[in-house]
């Protein structure tokens, strides 16, 4: 086992790599940019390093100064988390290259999985079934649309290298696909120097699935069952859950995890990876993409299994092999987690900035939180504007959106616009809570959707815990803040929850 490990990254799923370190007996390494001196999980790491600057490029993503404060304090691995450094074969060979174990897959499996074209056909020759389509490499507009001539519209355009988004359109007929291939090209070309494409089937009536693997590098790979990740704003996940709402039938369940096995089996795919799919109404399945690191989501996978992921990620990274066995998984109960962002959903989701006045992070049984701020946060421009990840866990789908709904209507972040009160929105939609989920939920079923009028009970739980901290008539912030002037009612006496309590 590591001694020492430098953990590249920030916020959340930097504590959360913290977290497994102390478990493991690992001395924890934090780095951190001058946006994020006060931190709270830079005062969790055992040390701790600046990396001069506040945007990612200069800190976060600066390979050469990560190794050189690994080497420094004698960090043995590297723990990247995810985004950032996390899926750099670059980084990965130069860590190797350092002496430093990057803990993760090896950067020839994070190479041939990365790109979208070599990911599939490398699932091609394991078998695994793809969507119809065409590797667009090389090719000029006009021989592009002739070979895909078969494939009837709506078709969708995709960047081979990135994702996000970026780099991807949908294409409904003919005359749309010249100016779509050359705006999907020269988008992808500038997010991530590569112009590589591919086309494919656009299917309009899908289902997100993915399924978590893990390999040793004694040659076991294994699945942790699968997760839905269907509701999505412009290609990205807003609430996450397992099992899969979409699949109920469990012979289902198993193609899909054994497909999955197969392609990381045949990429020899060590750690933790995740195998993503589209799923029709049908119950067919067609390959997405790989993601050859740690998820944001997989907190649902650790509550459904009993597996710390993190933790495994280190040991397998360290060389232990896996003392389990498929059989010995099982899934138990159901999961769900909901990002909170800092961000305007009444405001065209427009990212939110300023100082966490307070924070109140929810708690009871089947609650847990990841998350990286607290009382006192500057959140700022320089990086993603997710704030938290509050996961639940019942017996069964109802208790586990019960659960959450109390959750977050415990949760305060004053100072900055949440987007607490949309995903509220969705949790108690009938459609949601029928699991019936596509990846065209919200635009077929919250595309209208606007805050109430006046501030919500929450919101002026939030308001009240603000003012009792800093003084009422500073003005309002954070949620409150989004509803306008209204005239603020006596919160000892209109909400549920607080008590006016007297002594005589």
């Amino acid at each position: 086992m590591f001694t020492k490990i430098l953990i590249a990254n920030r916020g959340e799923i930097a504590k959360r790599i913290m977290w497994a370190c102390r478990e493991l007996g690992v001395t924890a390494v934090a780095i951190y940019s001058d946006a994020d001196t006060d931190a709270p999980w830079v005062r969790l790491a055992d040390e701790a390093y600046r990396l001069p600057g506040s945007t990612a490029v200069e800190t976060y993503l600066n390979q050469e100064r990560i190794l050189s404060i690994a080497s420094q304090c004698g960090a043995q691995a590297i723990h990247p988390g995810y985004g950032f450094l996390s899926e750099n074969a670059d980084f990965a060979a130069a860590c190797a290259a350092r002496g430093i174990v990057f803990i993760g897959p090896s950067p020839q499996a994070m190479t041939s999985l990365g790109s979208k074209a070599n990911a599939r056909e490398l699932a091609i020759r394991a078998g695994v079934p793809v969507a119809p389509g065409v590797d667009g490499a090389g090719m000029r507009v006009a021989e592009l649309q002739t070979a895909v001539s078969h494939i009837p519209y709506p078709i969708l355009i995709k960047a081979s290298a990135g994702g996000g988004g970026k780099g991807m359109r949908v294409v409904w007929s003919a005359e749309e696909f010249a100016g779509a291939v050359q705006a999907a090209r020269s988008e992808a070309r500038s997010a991530f120097g590569d112009d590589h494409i591919l086309v494919e089937k656009y299917f309009t009536e899908i289902h997100h699935v993915e399924i978590q693997v893990l390999g040793d590098q004694h040659g076991r790979v294994l699945h942790l069952f699968e997760r839905e990740c269907s509701i999505q704003r412009r290609h990205q996940k807003i609430i996450e859950e397992s099992p899969a709402p979409i699949i109920r039938d469990e012979g289902l369940r198993q193609r899909i995890a054994q497909a999955a096995v197969s392609l990381a089996a045949a990429a020899g795919y060590t750690n933790a990876g995740t195998v993503e799919f589209i799923v029709d109404g049908q119950g067919d399945f067609y390959f997405l993409e790989m993601n050859t690191r740690l998820q944001v989501e997989h907190p649902v996978t650790e509550l459904v299994t009993g597996l710390d992921l993190a933790v495994w990620q280190i040991r397998i990274a360290a060389g232990e092999p896996l003392p389990f066995t498929q059989a010995d998984i099982r899934q138990r109960g159901h999961a769900i987690e909901c990002r909170v962002y800092a961000e305007d959903p009444a405001n065209h989701f427009l990212p939110s900035i300023g100082l966490i006045g307070h924070y109140q992070r929810p708690s009871g049984p089947g609650v847990r939180v990841d998350d990286g701020i607290e009382t006192g946060t500057a959140v700022t421009p320089y990086y993603d504007p997710m704030l938290a990840k509050v996961i639940t866990w019942g017996a069964d789908r109802a208790e586990a959106i019960a659960k959450m709904e109390r959750a977050l209507r415990e949760t305060a972040v004053l100072g900055v616009t949440t987007n607490i009160p949309y995903l509220l929105a969705i949790l108690q939609e009938p459609h949601f809570r029928a699991g019936q989920t596509s990846t065209n939920y919200l635009q077929e079923h919250l595309a209208d959707w606007s805050p109430a009028t006046e501030a919500s009970e929450t919101e002026w739980v939030g308001t009240a815990v603000f003012e009792l901290l800093h003084g009422a008539g500073k003005g309002k912030m954070g949620t409150a803040a989004a509803a306008g002037d209204v005239a603020q009612p006596d919160p000892w006496h209109t909400i549920t929850g607080w008590r006016n309590v007297k002594t005589a």
